[in-house]
C-alpha cells in the first residue's frame, strides 16, 4: 500500500477533513492532498505530527510487508535536511552572540578616544551585551538547541560577560596603571542570571506553543 493511500484512509478513519488537518499541521488543505495524492510527500515532522493527530503508529503508518523504499529514502533525505538546517541555524545564532561581542571589544579599543570611552563602555555592558545574551539565550530556548543540556550555556554566557569586562575597563586600567587586575568573577553570576532569564522564557514559549499544538487536536 502507498504511503498516500495510507495516510488518506488514516485520516478518515479518524473522521478529519483535510482542511481540519491541513489547519492541524499549519499547513494548506492542496498541500495534505497533494500528500495523498503522492504528488509530493510530507517531511518526517508532518508524519510524526499526523502520527498523533490520527493515533495511529508510525510503525503502522510507515511501515507494510512491502517496504516502501521510495518513500523511506526520501524521509531519510529529508531528515537529514532538517538537521542540517538545524545545525546551520544554531551556528547562526551562536556566532551572530561572538560577532557582536568581537566587534564591540573592537570599537571599544580602536574607536573611541579616552572622553567616550567610559560611556561607550558603559552601553556595551549594561545595554548591548545583556540585550544580546538574552535573545541569544532566548532563542535557544525557543529552539531547544541542545536539549537539556541548553542550561549548561549560561555558564558560558556567564564567564563571556565576565570576560567582556575583563578586556575592556579593566584592561584599560591595567594599560593606564601598570599593574595586574583579577577578573571581576561576580559578573559571571550576573551574565548567567541574565542567560537563565532568556533560555526560561524560550523555554516556556515553546512549552505554550506545544500545549496549543495539542489542544488544537
Amino acid at each position: 500500500m502507498d504511503i498516500g493511500i495510507k495516510i488518506k484512509n488514516a485520516r478518515i478513519k479518524a473522521n478529519l477533513t483535510q482542511e481540519q488537518v491541513a489547519e492541524a499541521l499549519s499547513v494548506s488543505r492542496q498541500t495534505i492532498s497533494n500528500w495523498e495524492n503522492e504528488k509530493t510527500y510530507p517531511d518526517i515532522i508532518s508524519v510524526i505530527k499526523m502520527s498523533d493527530l490520527y493515533d495511529i503508529s508510525l510503525d503502522h503508518l510507515l511501515k507494510e510487508e512491502k517496504t516502501m523504499s521510495n518513500y523511506l529514502d526520501y524521509l531519510e533525505e529529508s531528515t537529514n535536511v532538517v538537521k542540517s538546517q538545524n545545525k546551520f541555524s544554531k551556528l547562526i545564532v551562536i556566532m551572530t552572540y561572538f560577532v557582536i561581542w568581537a566587534i564591540s571589544l573592537i570599537v571599544f579599543w580602536f574607536f573611541t578616544n579616552e572622553s567616550d570611552a567610559m560611556g561607550f563602555g558603559i552601553m556595551f555592558l549594561w545595554v548591548l551585551l545583556p540585550v544580546a545574551t538574552f535573545v541569544t539565550s532566548l532563542l535557544i530556548g525557543r529552539n531547544d538547541y541542545w536539549g537539556k543540556r541548553k542550561w549548561l550555556s549560561a555558564i558560558v554566557f556567564g564567564i563571556m560577560y565576565m570576560l567582556a569586562e575583563y578586556a575592556t575597563f579593566s584592561a584599560a586600567n591595567m594599560v593606564t596603571f601598570g599593574k595586574i587586575n583579577m577578573p571581576e568573577f561576580g559578573m559571571i553570576l550576573t551574565g548567567a542570571i541574565i542567560s537563565v532569564i532568556g533560555l526560561g522564557i524560550g523555554s516556556g514559549i515553546k512549552h505554550m506553543k506545544c500545549k496549543a499544538q495539542e489542544n488544537s487536536k
